[in-house]
Parts: C-alpha cells; sequence; structure tokens
C-alpha cells in the first residue's frame, strides 16, 4: 500500500506539476488571443463587419460552458492526467484548418471547437493541482496557474504579432497548434496524478453535501457573479483590446501589438500580489472572509471606478493607462475565488462545482464581445462605440465586486453546511 503523504505537507514534485500545468494555462490562453490580435487583419481578408467580428470573438464561448460541466463530473472519478492530455491535442488540431484559405463560417466553427476543448481548462488544472497542496497551501500555485493566462500573452503577443506582421495570421494559428502539440508529449511524458486523495480511492468519512446546497450557497453565488465582471473585461481584452489601439488610437499593428501586452503584464502583478498577500493574511490569522473574500472584491470595484473615468479624457497614454490598471486589478478574483470553493466543497465533488463555477461565470465570454461589436457598429464613429462600451464594461465590473463583497464568506459557509463551528476572526 502507498504510503500518504503527512497531512499538512507538500508532496514531492508539487511544483513540478505546478510548472507544467502554468505551462498548460500559458498554451490556453495564447490560443484565446490569436483572434483579437488578429483583428484587424481578419476583418480585412473576409470583409466582415465590427457586429461579425464580436459574433465571431464570442463563438470561442458557445460550448465553452456546457463543456465544462461535463468535464467538471468526469474529473470527480476520471484520473486529470488523461483529461488534460486530450484538452491539449484537441486545442492543437482545432488551429491548423486555419493554415490555408478559411471562410468566417469554418474560422467561427474551429473556434467553438476550440472553445468546447479550452472551457474546462482551469477548473481541470486547480482540481489537478489541489491534489499536490494541502488547503493552508493553495493560495500560491492557485495565482501562479491564474498567472499562465498573462504570461500566454506576454510570451505569445510579441511572437503571434511578428508571425502576423511579417507573414500572414494563418501562420500564427499553425504555430499554436505546434505549440499545442509539444506540451501533450511533455505532459504525457513528466505528468502524473497528485498523491492527496487519489482517483482510486473513495473518501468515506468525508460527508457528501447536496449539489443544490452548495449551487445556492451566498459564496458561490458571489463567486459567480464577482468573477462574471471579471470575466466581462477579459473577454473584451481577448477580443477587442488590439483593435481599439489600432482602430480607435491610431497604432499600426506592430505598436498595438506591444501596447496590447500591458494590461497582462500589470494584471500579472495583480495576481501574484494577491496570492502573496492572501497566504500571508491567512498565516497572521485572519479568516478567509477577509484573506480572500474581501481581497478579490474590492479590486473589482476600484478597477469598475477607474474605467468609468476613461470617456473623460483625451485619446492618448492616459487612456491606455486607465485601461490597463482599471481592467487588471479584476485578476483578484481569480485568485481567491477557487480556494474559497474549495473550502466548504467535499473533495469528491470539488472538480464538479470549480468546473460549473467556470461554466456560470464565462458566459460573459458570449456575452461581451457581442455587445462591444454592436456598440461599435451603430455608434457614430468607432471611438465612440469604444467608449460606450468601455462603459458598460465599467458599470458591470463595479457591481459585481460589491455583490462579491456582500456574500463572500466561505468561513461561516462552512460553518452552515457541514455543522462546523465558524471560525471566528482573530481581525475585526
Amino acid at each position: 500500500m502507498t504510503a500518504q503523504p503527512t497531512p499538512g505537507k507538500t508532496p514531492e514534485g508539487a511544483w513540478k506539476i505546478t510548472f507544467l500545468l502554468f505551462l498548460f494555462m500559458v498554451v490556453n490562453f495564447a490560443d484565446k488571443i490569436v483572434v483579437g490580435l488578429a483583428g484587424v487583419p481578419i476583418k480585412t481578408e473576409l470583409g466582415i463587419t465590427q457586429e461579425q467580428f464580436g459574433d465571431l470573438g464570442s463563438s470561442f464561448f458557445y460550448l465553452f460552458s456546457i463543456s465544462a460541466i461535463v468535464v467538471g463530473f468526469i474529473v470527480n472519478r476520471a484520473s486529470t492526467w488523461w483529461v488534460l492530455l486530450i484538452m491539449a491535442v484537441i486545442w492543437s488540431l482545432a488551429q491548423f484548418p486555419m493554415v490555408g484559405t478559411v471562410s468566417l463560417t469554418t474560422l467561427t466553427i474551429c473556434r467553438i471547437i476550440l472553445g468546447a476543448g479550452e472551457g474546462p481548462a482551469a477548473a481541470v488544472a486547480i482540481h489537478a493541482v489541489y491534489k499536490w497542496f494541502p488547503d493552508e497551501k493553495r493560495a500560491l500555485p492557485t495565482a501562479i496557474l491564474s498567472q499562465g493566462s498573462a504570461f500566454g500573452v506576454i510570451l505569445a503577443m510579441p511572437a503571434l504579432g511578428w508571425i502576423i506582421g511579417s507573414y500572414s495570421w494563418h501562420l500564427a494559428f499553425g504555430a499554436l497548434g505546434i505549440v499545442g502539440l509539444l506540451w501533450a508529449a511533455v505532459w504525457f511524458v513528466l505528468g502524473k496524478e497528485g498523491p492527496l486523495v487519489p482517483v482510486t480511492v473513495a473518501v468515506a468519512d468525508e460527508p457528501r453535501i447536496p449539489y443544490w446546497r452548495l449551487l445556492t450557497s451566498r459564496t458561490f453565488i458571489g463567486c459567480v457573479a464577482a468573477t462574471f465582471g471579471a470575466y466581462w473585461a477579459l473577454s473584451l481584452g481577448l477580443t477587442w483590446f488590439t483593435s481599439f489601439i489600432i482602430e480607435g488610437l491610431g497604432f499600426n499593428q506592430q505598436q498595438a501589438t506591444y501596447v496590447s501586452i500591458l494590461p497582462w503584464v500589470f494584471g500579472a502583478v495583480v495576481v501574484i500580489l494577491t496570492g502573496w498577500i492572501s497566504q500571508s493574511m491567512l498565516s497572521r490569522g485572519f479568516t478567509t472572509r477577509g484573506a480572500r473574500g474581501v481581497l478579490g472584491s474590492v479590486p473589482l470595484i476600484v478597477g469598475g471606478c477607474i474605467l468609468a473615468t476613461l470617456p473623460l479624457v483625451a485619446p492618448g497614454w492616459l487612456m491606455i493607462a486607465l485601461l490597463v490598471v482599471g481592467s487588471g486589478l479584476c485578476g483578484s478574483i481569480y485568485v481567491v475565488c477557487a480556494p474559497m470553493l474549495g473550502e466548504f466543497t467535499p473533495v469528491s465533488q470539488r472538480g464538479a462545482i470549480i468546473a460549473i463555477y467556470g461554466a456560470l461565470y464565462t458566459t460573459s465570454g458570449i456575452l461581451a464581445p457581442k455587445v462591444m461589436g454592436n456598440v461599435i457598429q451603430h455608434a457614430g464613429t468607432p471611438m465612440a462605440g469604444y467608449m460606450t462600451g468601455f462603459s458598460i464594461n465599467a458599470a458591470i465590473m463595479a457591481c459585481s465586486g460589491v455583490i462579491g463583497l456582500l456574500l463572500l464568506w466561505p468561513n461561516t459557509e462552512r460553518a452552515r453546511l457541514t455543522g462546523e463551528p465558524a471560525v471566528q476572526p482573530k481581525f475585526a
């Protein structure tokens, strides 16, 4: 019988797996950004309107949520090693049809398939890494996985921008397909399942909680609402940010590529700081209400207020700075929500709950690109349309932060659902 790790101790190899899953998220977000980065050339070559481009951006999310829920239940029982490998292969194969001449229909179908493959990615990666870290040590690895999104953009944008500018946007898709297959090969050789609660071992003494109680808990609802607003901003960044820099502010493709990296650099700093601050607060005796709930919600409110000032400033670098800071602050919520859900969700149900959470908040990915495309299409000028779209984003972010601030009480949620005594705060 295999010896189990000492409770509270991080198993050997945990950080190697964390790094591989970080690279998994890098590839994941590089795949997401390529359409937004190549937005202007795609619109020009295919002769599509702003509204059609918004629909193309939304198409990625059509099956995103459904696949996230389905796979979330699968990983409650199945090995995350296999699931991660299959997803990476699907992503890669979905890129190759774009290497040749394609229609809008083909491009849309491939993006839908890609979205179906990537929908469960974050939830499965988090579920996989939690099998390597005890609860009190999960904030930092969660932050590192979240950084995969930022580094996927930071590392991929210059390379993809160079391919798009020097050759064509078609080859950028092919390059991503090759990178995805390389990751799958490395994971096949080096990846493994975590030793904390193996898939084949049932947790006999762990009580199950009815899913309806978990899904209607105020902390689950608060996590969905708060991250919905954050993902609205992220979806606009993926689809529309580069186009805004070119069409709204007059930068060329190469300049816009480098400017488009800035929100992700700032967001990376926010995510790492949030993970470090959260873990430090917990080690000093703060409850998870403060160290996770408040810490994740307040930046959303501040970020929304900053974005609301965009129409008040002249187009230029100040506008870019406000957009970078306002949208970048939303990254804090991604670090804290999965650990909060993990606090009160039984391990045997955790994969499904995190996946359902992801499926619900990413529905804003369907709405945000469509709304922005529609607003720009019917505005007097592209700049006026972008400003209206960003103002809508600001309102949604701020409101989602307020809802999160009111509802995120994971420590008392666990007590209510499990009957355990509530944790008394050390600091008021």
